[in-house]
This record gives C-alpha cells, sequence and structure tokens, in this order.
C-alpha cells in the first residue's frame, strides 16, 4: 500500500478538527482543499466568500488564479462524497461531550432561501424565499438541526427543486413537496440514531396533513406552530381560529390570570421573562385530546401577534387520562413552550453565522457543487462549537461583551447550562501561536460569533429508527 504523504497543516486548532475527516479524501489535493476551504470560510468576512474570497485572490482575473482554481475543482469536479463528509461531521459532533444530543433537545424542521439570478443554476427559480420575506428568484434548502438551551447544529440539508424545473412538472418522479422533504430528513435523524424530546417547526409544517400524519404514524412526538387565524369547520357561535379560542379564555390580570398559566423563561444573557400558556380547546383538539393545542403569549389580554405562539402537539398533558399508557412522556405547559422555544436558535443563530460563513455565497451551478459547499459551510459551523468547547473558561472581553448583549423578546432560552463558565471565544481560535503568524488571528471571528449565541431540561427517548411513512393523523 502507498503511504499517505503528509498535508500540509491548518492553522491552530483548526488542524486538530479537520484531521478527523482526513479519511474522507483520497489525494493530497483534496485534504489540503478541505483545509483551505474551512480557512477561507473562517476568515473574517471582508467581501463575499466566493472561490476567489476563499483563496484570497482578486474577484476577476483572480478566478483563473491556482489557488482559486484548486478550490473550484475541489469544489465541482474532485471525487469526494459530501454525505459521506456530512456524515463523519455528525459522528463527531456526536461523540463530542459538549455537543452530543440527549432526549432533552428538540429536531428542528426548518428552510431558508436565498437570492440567486438567472435560470441555469441548479434549483433556482421563481420562488417564495423567508431570507427575504417575500418571492424572488432564487434557491430554497429544507434542513434538520438539533438544539438544546446551549447548542444549536445543522444534521442535515437538501435542496428544494420547483416542480417548474422538472421535465414533468409536480407529475416528475423526482418532484418532492417540502413537507417531503422533511420527511426524509427526520428518517435521516432517527437512522444516525439522534435522541430528542420532540419534532419542532413552523406552520408551514404543523398545518400539513401529509406531515403530520407521517410523525403520527411512526408516534414521533412534535410541537409544531399554527397561524393565529388557521381557519376549521365549526358551528357559527363556537371559535373558528386558535387565536378566537385564546381570546375566549378569562383574563384580568397577573394575579387574576384565570385560565393562563405564568411560564417563566429563561435567555442567554441571564434575564427572566413571564409568558403566559394555557390549553386550547377547538374542534376536536383539546387539553384531554390526541392533539392538544396550546397558547403562548407575553400578553393574554392583547395577544400580541410578534410574541403570541399557536402550537399543536400530541405530548399528553400531565394528569389527563390519555397520558396513562402514553408512549410519550407527558408535557406540562411549561415543557413545551420550551421545546418550541428552543426553535429560536434558527432564527436567532443560525442566520447570523450562515451569512458570516458565507452560506448563499456560492458561484457554481451544479447541484453536487452546491451540496458541497453547504456541507463544508456545516464543518465550519461545527468547528466552532468543537473549538469553544475547548476553549479556556477564563474571561474574556470579546465573549463577555457579546454574552451582554441583550436578547429580543421570543428568542429561545439560552442560559449556560447549570451556571458553567462561560468559555473565551477570543482565546479559543487566537490564543495559541499558529503555524503562520498571518492565520492566528483571522480566526477569532468565527468562535466570536458563536459566543454571542450561548444558555437546560430531561425527556423520555424519542422512538428509534422507523421509517416515516405520510399518512393521514387519526381521528
Amino acid at each position: 500500500m502507498t503511504r499517505r504523504v503528509p498535508c500540509p497543516p491548518a492553522p491552530v486548532p483548526l488542524e486538530a478538527y479537520v484531521r478527523q475527516f482526513d479519511d474522507c479524501f483520497a489525494s493530497l489535493a483534496q485534504r489540503r482543499a478541505f483545509r483551505d476551504y474551512l480557512h477561507g470560510l473562517l476568515l473574517p468576512r471582508e467581501r463575499n466568500k466566493t472561490l476567489t474570497g476563499l483563496a484570497g485572490t482578486e474577484p476577476d482575473l483572480g478566478a483563473q488564479a491556482p489557488p482559486a482554481q484548486r478550490l473550484q475543482w475541489f469544489l465541482s469536479e474532485s471525487p469526494w462524497e459530501a454525505e459521506a463528509l456530512n456524515a463523519r461531521r455528525v459522528e463527531q459532533l456526536c461523540a463530542d461531550r459538549a455537543t452530543r444530543p440527549h432526549e432533552a433537545g428538540v429536531l428542528i424542521i426548518d428552510e431558508t432561501g436565498d437570492r440567486k439570478d438567472g435560470t441555469k443554476t441548479a434549483h433556482v427559480a421563481y420562488q417564495y424565499l423567508g431570507s427575504v420575506g417575500k418571492i424572488a428568484n432564487g434557491i430554497v434548502a429544507v434542513s434538520s438541526a438539533w438544539a438544546d438551551a446551549d447548542v444549536y447544529y445543522p444534521l442535515h440539508v437538501r435542496p428544494y427543486t420547483p416542480a417548474g424545473r422538472l421535465p414533468k412538472g409536480k407529475a416528475d418522479p423526482a418532484f418532492r413537496t417540502k413537507p417531503q422533504i422533511a420527511v426524509a430528513l427526520v428518517d435521516a435523524a432517527l437512522e444516525r440514531g439522534i435522541p430528542f424530546r420532540a419534532v419542532v417547526a413552523d406552520c408551514l409544517y404543523g398545518e400539513h396533513a401529509a406531515f403530520v400524519g407521517a410523525l403520527w404514524e411512526a408516534g414521533l412526538p412534535f410541537v409544531l406552530a399554527l397561524r393565529a387565524k388557521q381557519g376549521r369547520w365549526a358551528p357559527a357561535e363556537v371559535a373558528h381560529t386558535p387565536e378566537e379560542a385564546a381570546r375566549e379564555l378569562p383574563w384580568e390580570s397577573p394575579r387574576r390570570p384565570g385560565g393562563w398559566t405564568p411560564v417563566v423563561r429563561r435567555f442567554r444573557d441571564g434575564h427572566r421573562e413571564t409568558w403566559w400558556a394555557a390549553d386550547l380547546t377547538l374542534a376536536g383538539e383539546g387539553p384531554d385530546q390526541p392533539t392538544r393545542l396550546v397558547v403562548a403569549t407575553t400578553d393574554p389580554a392583547t395577544l400580541p401577534a410578534a410574541s403570541s405562539w399557536y402550537l399543536t402537539t400530541n405530548l399528553p398533558r400531565p394528569g389527563s387520562p390519555r397520558a396513562v399508557g402514553s408512549p410519550l412522556a407527558p408535557a406540562a405547559l411549561a415543557e413545551v413552550v420550551r421545546l418550541y422555544g428552543l426553535r429560536m436558535w434558527v432564527e436567532q443563530g443560525s442566520k447570523q453565522v450562515k451569512q458570516e460563513l458565507g452560506w448563499a455565497d456560492w458561484q457554481v451551478r451544479t447541484d453536487r457543487a452546491i451540496r458541497r459547499h453547504w456541507y463544508l459551510v456545516c464543518c465550519a459551523f461545527s468547528f466552532c462549537w468543537w473549538a469553544w468547547s475547548r476553549a479556556p473558561t477564563t474571561p474574556s472581553p470579546v465573549a463577555d461583551a457579546a454574552a451582554d448583549q441583550p436578547a429580543a423578546a421570543g428568542r429561545g432560552e439560552n442560559v449556560g447550562r447549570r451556571g458553567a463558565p462561560r468559555r473565551s471565544a477570543e482565546r479559543a481560535l487566537g490564543g495559541r501561536p499558529a503555524e503562520s503568524p498571518s492565520v492566528a488571528a483571522p480566526l477569532d471571528a468565527a468562535l466570536a460569533l458563536v459566543a454571542r449565541l450561548v444558555g437546560a431540561a430531561s425527556a423520555p427517548a424519542a422512538p428509534g429508527a422507523a421509517r416515516l411513512a405520510l399518512a393521514r393523523p387519526p381521528n
């Protein structure tokens, strides 16, 4: 067997992380390009992280320079498997004590859309893009992530291909709706053995009967959002929407809450907020029914749209007849609110870090290259947590300043686990000598982003690796 040629090391501590992936690449050129790509993603942003930006060459003529060409070949042509790389990344996250998933966390299903011009790039079409809040030309990816109150990281990602991009439209065998892709992502997490307390997603999935039915069929717990004004068939004299049902609950004041229960939420900067939650009864859903309808809000009197959640869940109410013999552990109102609150990682942290790491900066056209870029960004994202968990616990001006920034109302709970001291983002990436004095400091920014996001809970195991099937929910 030919002896493997050593690869020039990446900057400390990136080298210790990327070395874990070396056997995913067959050649020295691939291993070296992997290091260069992640290093470029982690550099402070001065311009878009296109291949010339990652290689540090001039944006126009620099595309023909050897460093940019090597990364172009690595991303588009070189024979390596993105799914194998991601499987190794998830394996390392599960093996690391700091990021190992546990049964109190959640499996988040979400999507992200980014603008892209033209029609030649795979999956790009005129469609709704969540990042801009309107229909525009761009690409949409459906992703799964695991999160608890301290850590968030992506697991798998799949592009959504609009029907118009396929020869037979919606009749094409390759066409998959976003909820169908989401089912496949839940399957992938189950196959990997990722534990979680519940599947959490927004109203696109909470109001999709086939997706909810698939979770019912597999016996998986879920906490899914609904729109405030989602209509139901009901007699004319009763409530027809979750918001109307919530307004029927009695409320006088915090001292006389009527049908509301106070729920204390903790945030990453240490402050607490009192929200109010209640079980609703609406069109066959209720506290003792197979499906519960829960409302959580900062103000029961006005139900402000920006800080009111309407949630559907199959977690039984403690003490209810359904809780007896249910395979799912009961969840009090505070637990239901906590679980959905963890979805706010997507809003609070993922967008910021994705933008900094160049999630949508690629300038390639093929499906394979796009998927590879996304998973390389996921590797850079996971490196931030890897380095953060190994950083000294001494105070740092960078970490302290980031931790002191106030969290917006309605964001997820992020208090440090059991009062553990915060790690220093600054020293984690710049505190040790690097192979070259020009590459140590640029890594500071990547981990400092994660330091801004860092704040806990317990539950039974999620069902095992049963395949999900699209099915209708039980009557």
